[in-house]
């Protein structure tokens, strides 16, 4: 089997994955999906905790979290699935990050709206690491603006990546553009 890596760049309840070789092929892209449509809160549960309370935003944070992780596991199970039935091998996935702090506790993110927004990015970005982890695929996160600089990986790989939706067609934006490069430095650091 051909070792490949998963990257994925997502965003409020849903994400881009992308799954590429060690040569920046592309061998798949897909939407992924990690909230349930009648999910109280929607795309924004930290919102909805800074509605309801923060008596009952944790409960409903941890059913809201668990939910989202059984969706997450979902979709990267099948995408693995259907990637190892074409004759690759996941060695590794990336989650591309956005800056990085660290989240204060709960009663702090739900009295400051900007980080109510990070919070919200981190949980589905955690429920995507914990659904790798669950299946036993290395994961690392990229953030993002490193990814921008090209520093580490090869010019043929990054001109294979920002030219791939020539011959792939739409959709191949920036986030499919970032997964791709998050997943060539993963599998990079692989050895693959």
């Amino acid at each position: 089997m051909k070792p490949a890596a998963l990257g994925i760049r997502m965003h409020s309840g849903w994400g881009v994955l992308v799954a590429v070789t060690s040569s920046g092929e592309i061998v798949d892209r897909r939407r992924i999906v990690v909230i349930a449509d009648d999910i109280a809160g929607g795309k924004q549960p930290f919102h909805h905790a800074e509605r309801i309370g923060l008596p009952k935003a944790e409960k409903y944070l941890a059913d809201y979290t668990k939910q989202t992780d059984e969706l997450a596991r979902k979709a990267i199970a099948e995408a693995i699935t259907e990637l190892e039935a074409k004759g690759f091998n996941i060695k590794a996935a990336a989650i591309v990050l956005a800056s990085g702090h660290t989240l204060p506790p709960l009663p702090q993110i739900l009295a400051a709206h900007p980080l109510i927004h990070t919070a919200e990015g981190e949980l589905f970005r955690d429920s995507i690491r914990r659904a790798c982890e669950s299946l036993r695929i290395p994961v690392m996160g990229c953030r993002e603006r490193d990814l921008k600089d090209g520093k580490e990986l090869p010019a043929p790989v990054i001109q294979t990546i920002a030219n791939a939706g020539k011959s792939l067609g739409p959709p191949w934006t920036a986030d499919h553009k970032s997964a791709a490069a998050a997943a060539c430095l993963a599998l990079k650091k692989t050895g693959d």
